[in-house]
This record gives structure tokens, sequence and C-alpha cells, in this order.
């Protein structure tokens, strides 16, 4: 494998800076390219960039790390020019959160390819910069009603790290670099948790602020940053509103919702057992899961015709 450092580079007077501090920074990580429902990470990234000063750190080398012709760039065409190129990226910024702790956030678009060494360059990075935890996270479409508090499956490289308790027994799913990110973390000996915030499968398709609210809350929880989850309250109170107005207008979209609510209660009250996936309940079984989240996934990445 060629060298990891060489898939990427450093702005030495930033990296200076950070390692002059004394607390290990933390690192989250919220990748686009693979299943976001709801647009939960995309919210956070936009939130985190938006609200708290950044310095870039680390820049990775995109050309060798994506395949432009399953995503394809977008460029603006004006009038006889091509004006504007919306060139991918994929790096690290430094980021102070309210409290002035500085924290990394890794963002951009997920690797096609060279997943193995992209890793092993993460780790470098976890490592010469004392990173403490390392932290994933997306939106996943469910069988839940948004009428009910959002719910969240989180995982980790070791059970101290998360609450043991889950939706789901064993099941298989497709890999994104987010997951095989946390298990590598994880066999280097690095602590390294994930969020997969559950979104309304019938609101997978477009933005919704409630997923991207408890996500931001998890990570405060784990991490300790203040990250100011409150700001994206208005904008998921509005979300919500416009969905109800949307159900309240048809009656068949009324009864999926009620059914799903049911559902929901049913499940709610079997928490502690093994699994929580019961045939009694209705709910879907691991295989139906993993190909529901094939299915959203190649709905959302079909890769342009040659």
């Amino acid at each position: 494998m060629t060298q990891p450092h060489e898939l990427y580079t450093v702005e030495r007077d930033v990296a200076a800076e950070l390692s002059a501090t004394t607390a290990a920074p933390v690192l989250l990580h919220v990748l686009r390219g693979f299943v976001d429902a709801g647009g939960a990470a995309e919210l956070v990234a936009e939130h985190l960039l938006e609200r708290f000063p950044s310095r870039r750190l680390v820049t990775f080398d995109v050309d060798q790390l994506l395949d432009y012709r399953a995503r394809r760039p977008m460029m603006t065409f004006d009038v006889s020019r091509w004006r504007d190129y919306d060139a991918p990226q994929l790096v690290v910024d430094v980021l102070t959160d309210a409290e002035g702790t500085p924290f990394l956030l890794l963002h951009g678009l997920e690797p096609d390819v060279q997943w193995e060494r992209f890793a092993a360059a993460v780790r470098e990075v976890v490592e010469r910069f004392g990173v403490a935890l390392t932290v994933g996270l997306n939106g996943i479409p469910m069988g839940v009603p948004h009428t009910r508090p959002v719910s969240v499956t989180a995982h980790g490289t070791r059970p101290e790290l998360v609450d043991a308790k889950g939706w789901f027994g064993t099941v298989q799913v497709p890999a994104s670099i987010g997951s095989v990110l946390e298990y590598r973390l994880g066999r280097w000996g690095h602590d390294a948790v994930g969020f997969a915030v559950h979104v309304p499968h019938y609101l997978a398709g477009s933005g919704f602020p409630p997923a991207a609210v408890a996500g931001l809350r998890q990570i405060q929880d784990v991490t300790g940053l203040s990250l100011d989850a409150r700001a994206l309250e208005p904008a998921a109170r509005q979300a919500l509103a416009a969905v109800e107005r949307q159900v309240s207008g048809s009656e068949e979209v009324a009864i999926v919702v009620r059914a799903l609510e049911e559902q929901y209660d049913a499940l709610s009250e079997t928490l502690g057992r093994p699994s929580l996936l019961a045939d009694a309940t209705g709910l879907p079984t691991a295989d139906e899961i993993g190909a529901e989240l094939e299915r959203y996934l190649a709905e959302q990445h079909r890769p342009d015709d040659a």
C-alpha cells in the first residue's frame, strides 16, 4: 500500500497551534455520499461550519479518492462561458466550540476508492494530534413516526462508550467509510463511536432538522462540547409543523402515521429485551432492514450514464 501520509497535506501553522493546546481534541466525521436520511449529518456539518470559527488543518487529495464519473461535480454555465466549478473536497478543519474548546471536523465527500489507505491516513491524524475520541453521525430511514421523539442507534468500539440498549440485533447493511473507520480505529486501540439517527422513512429524502438536533445532542453528550444544538430547534419546529399540515390534508397518510405510532409505542414497551425487532410488533426483520437501506442508497446515488 502506498504510504498513507502521501494522501494528504497538513497546514503547519495550524498544526503547531493545535499541538500546543493541552487538551486532547475530539474528531467528528460527517461525510457525504452514503445513507444520510433527512440530511441529518449534512445539516449538522452546515450548522457547525456556519456557527463556529474554523481553520483548515488537513486537505486530502480527492483526485486519488473520488470516482468523478459516479458522482460528477456541478458546474455553472453562464450564457457563453463556464463561470464556476464546485470542486469536491475532503478536509479536516479545526473548529472552536462555544466555550473555546478546539475540536476537529472531517467533512466533504466520502471516498469511492482506497478506503483502507484513507482509514490509515485518518489514523495518522488521530495519533499525531492526540485525538481522544472519534465520533461519526448519519441518518437512516426507519419505520418510525414523526410524532414521537427522534430515536438513535449508538455504536462504539468499547461497550463503555455507548448505551448497550439498541433497536437492532444482528443485521448486515452496506458498508460506509464512516463505519469502516470506526471499525479500524477500534482495532488500532482508539476510542470511536457513531450515531445513526432514525428518520421517518417517508421523510428520508428531504431535510429533516429534528434529526440533526437529535444527532447534535448525542454528540454534545458524548464529547462534552458546547455546540449550540438549540439554534437548530426553530427549524425543527417549522419542519414538524409543515409535515403536520401535509398529514392533515391526506387521510391515507394519516392512517399510515397512526399505524407507525402504534408500532413505535409497542416497541418502546419492550425496551430491555435482547431483540427489539420482535415479530409480534410487525417491525421489519434484519434482512428487510438491510434491503431497505440498499434500496434507499441505490435511489440516492445512481451513477451518471457513461
